[in-house]
């Protein structure tokens, strides 16, 4: 069974930054990514990763947010610096096989404030 586990949420001042984990076991996937959900609001794209290191970043993250893979661990990470208010979400991991449908993580929390 494949699972996706994130860490690294938190509470953080606006301009700072944090970094998020995420570990996948029982299986692998050619796009794994972020997306994030605020109250009220759709889930939303913040960057993918492709096993051969393509990314794709939604605008209002670029030039902020960094993702990055380690195949051989199974892990995908995302620094996120420069964060703002607006940032405040719960951050889903994504798993995205070449057929099949997707996978998700159960989601960790960030919150931007003062």
């Amino acid at each position: 069974q494949v699972q996706l586990v994130e860490s690294g949420g938190g509470l953080v001042q606006p301009g700072g930054s944090l970094r998020l984990s995420c570990v996948v076991s029982g299986g692998t996937f050619r796009t794994m990514g972020w997306y994030r959900q605020a109250p009220g609001k759709e889930r939303e794209l913040v960057a993918t990763v492709t096993s051969g290191g393509t990314t794709n970043y939604a605008n209002s993250v670029k030039g902020r947010f960094i993702i990055s893979r380690d195949n051989s661990k199974g892990t995908v990470d995302l620094q996120m610096n420069s964060l703002r208010p607006e940032d405040t979400a719960v951050y889903y991991c994504l798993g995205r096989p070449l057929l099949g449908g997707d996978s998700w993580g159960q989601g960790t929390q960030v919150t931007v404030s003062s």
